[in-house]
């Protein structure tokens, strides 16, 4: 690849005197060049503006300095809307406040709110919002809106641009516009008058065209992303309101959207899902119009070589397990209603129209939500299966278009023939079948298998690539013919393929009076297609609109309209193979929202790109740039990731970043070091009790004099050897507690956390609770012998120590073999994180499956609890209660036992909405405490605002790290359960 530029002194001068951070590293640069689309460009420099004045400067700078702007929050996008070579401006961080109105009947929101974490503010009130795409996990509100999001559910009536109410526009002149305020059109006036005329100007000679809203009502009589909503010229009157409707779906090239006010759908929270399996993608479609009259929630589709996909997943649902799939054709339908009642009364209204469709099997509606949850999963994962899958270096493109839905059927079978013609053959098809709306998935290599590229693959450059036509022409396909007639240089055939399939595509759905983009956004990828679609007319139209929005071109230069024909096939990213644990990534973003270090330093996603970009600098011989990428991953990459595996838990195929950053850590460990580690799995009872003593030695000392000594011990042994004392550290515990009890029921092994740490404000901690809430149901426990010299080797597992962590492995198995007399009772874990370190430490190498390992709240809730009620046991003395629920008690599937022992102790329990990681990570939050304060700030703020009367987690550290951020008292719910004891 080429050097990476210097970014220009000017360039950044500007920018500080703009915004406050800027972001000019390789490292800043190359992790925000990857998106989830297959285009890679690399921004000039990276900004985070933190409000709206600062986002006003940035375009103000950027009209006087020249530079262009290109905004990015979830970088969820498909079609490259978010990559840019100029200023990339990520707006995630500073504007992420949600505010419920209307007891959820409306909702305001800023850009960088993800969308999942909206609609869990909404969900206590009855609503959602209507736009209710598959990237909901990790896609923003500023997207939603940029996009026209829509979804499997809300059609064109709840998408985006029916029920977007208001928006703070900041236009690229650096204007600022509420469309709400009672005055907004005279302000748009007043501030942009040629802009206001110009809009008016359309507006008239749009409607004085019956040919021209003949062709609008056509083009929106579908789901439709391509250009810009011209409709708003129709659907609305004053030029504010469409502005306002233009910016939707314009993809950041006209306004950035600082806020939007959406006016919610209500929830139907009770529903019925069916597999209806037809003999062929025909009598599937033909069916379609009967379906879709019976107004079901969604219809989705799958192809028979979604069957086939489907079927190689464990977890693959009966309905599709058991069919011997040839040509079959499925859609999977869902009714939903507000109360099982109307829900009752849907489902024996349409029985007999689904008795008398034409089905392999008869169709079975289920409301259980584990088979519904397992229908659901084989639909949404096509795109886990393909893409996890793909072979090592190709990219997944996941494209969507819609066609009206009489002609969806026709237009399956010759896009699947356009499939094979072109060797795309784990090709699949499926999506939203009652809107004519469909997805498709193919892998492809843009790699040069001669030369492992610069990454930014393009049709131009160099001697790797050449026109495919004419400069200037667009490219026009008949089906079946080759429609790109330039030689093809030695190693880009595979972009050929792509380029030529991409026209036969084109050509298809618009033969078929569809849309070549129905909910990805037009984008760099359908960019060029856009005339051909639209028309003349009405492509004049979206040119003049964006000369009267942006006349500098500002923002999003080569975003969704171009006069280039090629500018699908320029930049093109390839995905070098790397590291075993991460190279499935497909750079979707669904792990950022849940990584504690996304605004401190890296996200999981941008750690696996940068490994890609560091493998591409060392192939290509850019020394400088290899040793600066790994100089700075070093603290943003490795030392800053919690490994809390909260990524997995988001991940579409199943990646844990953390896996990768505890090889690196290995890696970086010498061999004194290592070996020390092992002797610590060895000594684990001294090491334990050394370690309490310095605590309650340091709590004994003035704050200043502990801190300043290991500030100073920092300096000399370095950040990731040495803990950061603090005032907020707690003084050493005690040594775990050995009983032995020859009829116990369950063998306790208490944390070794209680003997590093002491309980909170001097209470009785979780040890004694545990002892306290068994003894007072009946349930006798006992503890391994040696019980003080073993650990659940979770601090081995974080820093990548193998061999310590096989030793103390060694040690615990012999132990808990012996004391759970060979696996015959269950092992209890009093803290998350030792749970789920028990439970890998025993499942590694041969591996221990003759051992349960249990959480203590688990077992409480499920064992102990009951019998505690229905003696009387139990007095919920307490008000309110807010609950931190762990990284790992959401891995291990406990936080529904969780709230269920809070509830016992409390009249109210709150999970925070913007409940995350606290990032303490056992010692990290010592280590690193900027990456804990980072990962809290959010959650700290939320729990001010509920003022509960208590606070709980299930982790010492855990409650150590939202102590610190939050000034309240964590404990561990079992403690409030037994100081509930009556």
């Amino acid at each position: 690849m080429p050097p990476l530029p210097e970014t220009d002194a000017g360039l950044a001068d500007a920018l500080r005197g703009a915004l406050d951070q800027v972001g000019l590293r390789a490292t800043d640069r190359l992790a925000a060049a990857h998106d989830a689309s297959h285009y890679l460009l690399t921004p000039s420099a990276v900004v985070t503006p933190g409000d709206v004045e600062e986002v006003a400067a940035l375009l103000r700078a950027a009209h006087r300095h020249g530079f262009s702007v290109t905004f990015r929050s979830g970088g969820t996008s498909l079609s490259g809307q978010s990559v840019t070579d100029g200023v990339l401006a990520d707006t995630r961080q500073g504007f992420r406040d949600v505010e419920v109105l209307d007891d959820g009947a409306r909702v305001r929101c800023g850009p960088g709110a993800v969308l999942r974490s909206v609609n869990a503010r909404l969900r206590r009130h009855g609503t959602a919002l209507g736009p209710d795409p598959a990237s909901e996990i990790a896609c923003t509100i500023g997207g939603v809106v940029a996009n026209n999001s829509s979804g499997m559910a809300c059609g064109t009536s709840a998408n985006t641009y029916r029920t977007l109410e208001s928006a703070v526009l900041v236009l690229p002149s650096g204007t600022v516009v509420d469309t709400g305020a009672p005055d907004a059109d005279e302000v748009l006036r007043r501030a942009e008058p040629a802009l206001h005329a110009g809009l008016a100007r359309l507006r008239d000679e749009i409607r004085a065209d019956p040919a021209a809203t003949e062709r609008i009502a056509a083009l929106y009589a579908i789901k439709n992303t391509m250009g810009y909503g011209v409709n708003a010229f129709v659907d609305h009157d004053a030029p504010v309101r469409i502005l306002e409707h233009l910016v939707i779906g314009s993809e950041g090239t006209l306004a950035f959207v600082a806020e939007a006010t959406f006016r919610t759908v209500p929830v139907r929270p009770h529903a019925a899902t069916a597999l209806l399996v037809f003999d062929d993608l025909a009598s599937a479609t033909g069916a379609l119009p009967e379906i879709v009259a019976a107004g079901p929630a969604t219809v989705e589709l799958l192809d028979a070589r979604s069957l086939l996909v489907a079927q190689r997943d464990p977890a693959c649902p009966e309905e599709i397990a058991g069919l011997d799939v040839a040509a079959h054709c499925a859609l999977l339908v869902e009714l939903q209603e507000a109360d099982d009642g109307a829900l009752q009364a849907r489902l024996a209204e349409t029985d007999g129209l689904w008795a008398g469709l034409p089905l392999v099997h008869a169709a079975t509606f289920t409301s259980d939500p584990t088979r519904r949850a397992a229908l659901w999963h084989a639909r949404k994962g096509l795109f886990t299966t393909v893409a996890g899958n793909r072979r090592s270096g190709t990219t997944a493109l996941l494209e969507d278009i819609a066609v009206p839905v009489p002609e969806l059927g026709p237009t399956c079978t010759e896009l699947t023939a356009l499939f094979d013609r072109y060797g795309y053959a784990d090709a699949v098809i499926f999506g939203h079948a009652k809107d004519g709306n469909i997805h498709f998935m193919i892998t492809e290599d843009f790699g040069d298998e001669d030369d492992p590229g610069d990454g930014r693959l393009s049709v131009e450059g160099g001697d790797r690539a050449a026109p495919m036509t004419a400069p200037g022409t667009a490219p026009a396909a008949a089906p079946g013919t080759a429609p790109m007639t330039a030689p093809v240089p030695p190693g880009l055939e595979h972009l050929r393929r792509y380029a030529d399939f991409t026209e036969e595509m084109a050509e298809l759905v618009l033969r078929r009076g569809g849309t070549l983009k129905a909910e990805h956004g037009t984008g760099r990828i359908m960019a060029p297609f856009v005339r051909r679609q639209v028309g003349d007319n009405l492509y004049r139209v979206m040119q003049q609109v964006k000369a009267l929005v942006d006349p500098g071109g500002v923002l999003g230069p080569g975003v969704l309209i171009t006069d280039d024909p090629h500018a699908h096939l320029r930049h093109l990213k390839t995905a070098p193979p790397v590291e075993d644990e991460v190279d499935r990534c497909v750079e979707c973003g669904y792990c950022e929202p849940v990584c504690p270090s996304r605004d401190l330093t890296l996200t999981p996603r941008e750690r696996i790109v940068l490994r890609r970009e560091l493998t591409r600098a060392e192939a290509d011989g850019d020394d400088a740039l290899a040793a600066a990428l790994r100089a700075e991953y070093a603290y943003d990459g490795v030392q800053t990731c919690a490994v809390d595996g909260m990524c997995q838990t988001s991940c579409p195929v199943l990646i844990n970043t953390g896996d990768l950053v505890r090889r690196l850590r290995a890696e970086e460990t010498g061999g004194a070091e290592s070996r020390a580690w092992r002797s610590a799995a060895q000594h684990w009872g001294l090491v334990t009790r050394a370690g309490g003593g310095a605590l309650t030695a340091a709590a004994a000392l003035p704050s200043v004099v502990a801190g300043g000594a290991s500030t100073l011990a920092r300096g000399v042994l370095g950040a990731e050897r040495v803990p950061q004392h603090s005032a907020d550290l707690p003084a050493g515990g005690r040594s775990r507690p050995e009983i032995s009890d020859a009829g116990a029921e369950a063998v306790w092994f208490p944390s070794c956390t209680s003997t590093l740490f002491a309980p909170v404000d001097g209470g009785r901690g979780v040890a004694d609770a545990v002892q306290r809430i068994c003894a007072a149901a009946g349930v006798r426990i006992r503890t391994p012998d040696g019980i003080g010299g073993l650990c659940c080797g979770t601090p081995w597992k974080s820093k990548g120590q193998r061999a310590g962590h096989e030793a103390m492995r060694a040690r615990v198995l012999g132990a808990l073999r012996e004391a759970t007399d060979g696996g015959a009772l269950p092992v209890l874990s009093d803290a998350s994180s030792c749970t789920e370190g028990l439970r890998e430490l025993l499942g590694v190498g041969d591996g221990a499956p003759d051992l349960v390992v249990v959480d203590a709240v688990a077992f409480v809730a499920e064992r102990v609890l009951p019998t505690l009620l229905a003696q009387g046991r139990i007095a919920r003395t307490l008000p309110s209660l807010t609950l931190h629920p762990t990284c790992s008690s959401t891995r291990l599937g406990l936080d529904a036992h969780l709230r269920t022992v809070a509830e016992a102790v409390s009249e109210e329990v709150v999970v925070p909405d913007s409940w995350g990681c606290c990032a303490f990570a056992g010692d990290r939050g010592m280590l690193h405490p900027e990456l804990t304060d980072a990962a809290t700030a959010q959650e700290a703020r939320e729990v001010a605002a509920l003022g509960s009367a208590a606070h709980a987690s299930v982790n010492r550290t855990c409650e150590m790290g939202m102590t610190r951020a939050t000034g309240e008292s964590y404990r561990h719910v079992l403690e409030l359960l037994a100081d509930a004891l009556v």
